[in-house]
């Protein structure tokens, strides 16, 4: 009758507690949080060669993790957030125990917002001169400025007409047949009394 209410339990000394049997637990129980959320690992199998994939959620960043057994998609905005962010804590860090480099980067922000308004200024009186023009308004400036153009090609054109009928003669006239025979002024030269040279030329 004693050995049935045993309330002192003897283990021998090779008693190894892992080796005992226990309940298996679902693979889907979670136990992991974060904040309270609970965190969620999903197991799938490919369809085509029956591999086993595993992706847990990740509440802090809402998104998930790809744990085992596939690659996730090339996603370029996640690399830029994450560069900014690294670029922030970066910052911070120099900011820190640097006052001077604080000032220095309060300084650089100021200008660069100040250089933002200037162009949205300028983007914005642009757009409200173009918002003023009408298709009749461009057209006439358009003919304005054909017309324009087509009176300052007639005036040099002008200009170049008289600049060659207003020049001086420089050029000396061909004298035409009527007024002079060549032959008849050679005669008239080679018959005269006067010394000729050995082309027969008077001197």
């Amino acid at each position: 009758m004693g050995e049935r209410k045993v309330l002192n339990k003897c283990y021998p000394p090779d008693f190894d507690p892992s080796k005992l049997p226990r309940v298996r637990r679902p693979k889907n129980q979670q136990m992991k949080t974060y904040l309270g959320i609970q965190i969620f690992r999903f197991y799938f199998k490919c369809t085509k060669c029956s591999a086993e994939m595993t992706i847990k959620t990740d509440p802090q960043n809402s998104d998930y993790v790809v744990e085992s057994g596939a690659t996730r998609n090339f996603e370029p905005w996640r690399a830029e957030d994450a560069e900014a962010e690294k670029e922030r804590w970066k910052r911070e860090s120099e900011e820190m125990g640097d006052a001077m480099k604080s000032l220095e980067n309060r300084t650089l922000d100021s200008k660069r917002e100040m250089d933002i308004l200037a162009a949205l200024d300028e983007m914005k009186s642009m757009k409200s001169r173009h918002a003023t023009v009408s298709v009749d308004s461009m057209l006439e400036a358009l003919q304005r400025t054909a017309a324009e153009k087509e009176k300052k090609i007639e005036e040099e054109d002008e200009a170049l007409i008289k600049s060659i009928f207003q020049k001086p003669k420089e050029f000396v006239r061909r004298i035409s047949d009527d007024v002079c025979n060549d032959d008849e002024d050679l005669t008239r030269l080679l018959s005269g009394n006067g010394e000729t040279s050995n082309d027969g030329l008077k001197i």
